[in-house]
């Protein structure tokens, strides 16, 4: 958890006392009269990203209107300073590599490409200083890239090593011809063997960090999730999920929104006991499990593509990593034990 000092130098702190006898007006129009240089728009979203207080409360609507005596707040986010990639020596699981891709296995944890709050040791640093050819790419900040995976996910991702390969698997991307395979953890058992979940996504109207599904095509983007089990525990199922869209946090928010959240997911209520019975020894080994696996059940394990060069299709694999196969096995005792009726 960051500290006020580590809080502060992350962001750009205004606060202001509505006068007595000030007209109750919207607190966007508000913010923008006293901030000159900040666009009306760049307010909205501070307001949306839950970075304005009234009152040391968060206000999540730009129609609020202020009263006087209101102590109102806003922090906007600081821009990179430097946005030059450092290349860096980070070890890197490469599970294929010839003159137009490489297909690199993602550990947990690390950030695919920089970001806000994320200035090093990303796989973008990592690449950099293995491929130099890279660098002869256009777009520095995200150089061989046509698809990326969450931080706590894990799995595999095709980078490209020139401008020709580049534009040759971003268009399989668009196209949504790409195969893609994930095995998840998820909570609750599905009653089905197998399914499609169709959902609108799109960003959460109050988080702007997470998506939502809605059912206006407007709001969001058409997505399609196919799924399959592979096999039922007591209070969770291990799912294989194939995308046909690719849509930011897909699988993670489809799953939520027909009732199974993924397991250990912070961001979209997975990481509380959703399922099970209430005694001790189920909430100490749920407990377990979170120590076990410290974020969400996902891992990419599969790709499938034409190859840029060759023009056949080439099909990448890869085993679950460590964490989430212990997970799965200690799921798998425990579903075949007796504790499920202590």
């Amino acid at each position: 958890m960051k500290n006020l000092s580590e809080e502060k130098s992350l962001f750009e702190h205004h606060s202001f006392l509505v006068e007595k006898g000030h007209d109750m007006i919207r607190i966007d129009k508000f913010l923008m009269l006293r901030l000159a240089n900040k666009s009306r728009n760049r307010i909205q979203q501070c307001i949306v990203n839950g970075n304005v207080y009234c009152n040391n409360k968060k206000e999540d609507k730009s129609s609020y209107k202020v009263k006087p005596n209101d102590e109102i707040s806003i922090r906007f986010e600081y821009e990179p300073i430097d946005k030059n990639i450092i290349p860096e020596n980070i070890p890197l699981d490469i599970v294929y590599d010839d003159n137009e891709i490489i297909i690199v296995n993602k550990k947990p944890g690390m950030v695919v490409h920089p970001s806000f709050g994320h200035y090093s040791g990303t796989l973008v640093h990592a690449l950099l200083y293995k491929y130099s050819e890279l660098n002869n790419l256009e777009n520095q900040e995200r150089p061989g890239l046509v698809h990326r995976i969450d931080k706590n996910t894990s799995g595999l991702l095709v980078i490209a090593k020139n401008s020709d390969s580049l534009t040759h698997l971003s268009n399989q991307f668009s196209d949504h011809s790409i195969e893609r395979r994930y095995i998840a953890l998820v909570w609750g058992v599905l009653k089905d063997d197998h399914g499609t979940i169709n959902g609108n996504i799109g960003r959460n109207k109050k988080n702007r960090k997470i998506m939502d599904v809605y059912e206006d095509e407007k709001i969001g983007k058409p997505s399609v999730t196919h799924y399959k089990v592979l096999e039922r525990f007591a209070y969770v199922t291990m799912i294989e999920c194939q995308l046909e869209t690719g849509r930011t946090h897909q699988i993670r928010v489809h799953m939520k929104y027909i009732g199974h959240p993924l397991f250990n997911d912070n961001e979209y209520g997975g990481d509380k006991i959703l399922k099970g019975t209430r005694f001790s020894k189920y909430t100490q080994f749920i407990k377990n499990c979170f120590k076990l696996l410290p974020r969400q059940a996902l891992h990419a394990k599969s790709l499938g593509f034409i190859h840029p060069k060759i023009g056949k299709k080439v099909y990448f694999d890869s085993d679950l990593p460590e964490d989430f196969k212990n997970l799965i096995k200690k799921w798998r005792a425990y579903s075949n034990s007796n504790l499920l009726t202590d």
